[in-house]
């Protein structure tokens, strides 16, 4: 498949549905079918919805968002580094998909700190 942007994870979702109908596949990921409709047109999804969709993709979140979460959790552990990952309405997660979040939170982080908005 190559690597997969952010941007074209609507594409990706819209081609493996395939014909099946929008709100049988949106109950599999367990999204809503407007949730579903709206990422396949473009929108991006929240963090919830994107791990959801990732594993019903079988893709890795670490490959779309193009960080290598291996070497930013050593950095991380290394540096004592953590992050919380908390969720809205007493929602719960899985150990590893609140690892990721966490993952992902300091990636961002350090990206933003070695390389902030506007900096250029």
């Amino acid at each position: 498949m190559g690597t997969l942007t952010l941007h074209q994870l609507g594409e990706v979702l819209r081609e493996r549905r395939g014909s099946r109908g929008i709100r049988e596949v949106a109950a599999e990921i367990a999204i809503s079918p407007a949730t579903l409709s709206r990422v396949e047109r473009g929108h991006l999804p929240d963090l919830n919805t994107f791990g959801l969709i990732c594993k019903w993709l079988e893709i890795d979140p670490a490959e779309i968002l193009q960080i290598n979460p291996r070497r930013e959790t050593a950095s991380a552990q290394n540096q004592g580094i953590t992050a919380n990952v908390h969720f809205k309405g007493g929602q719960t997660s899985s150990p590893a998909l609140a690892k990721a979040l966490a993952e992902l939170i300091i990636s961002a982080q350090r990206k933003l700190a070695s390389d902030p908005v506007g900096s250029k």
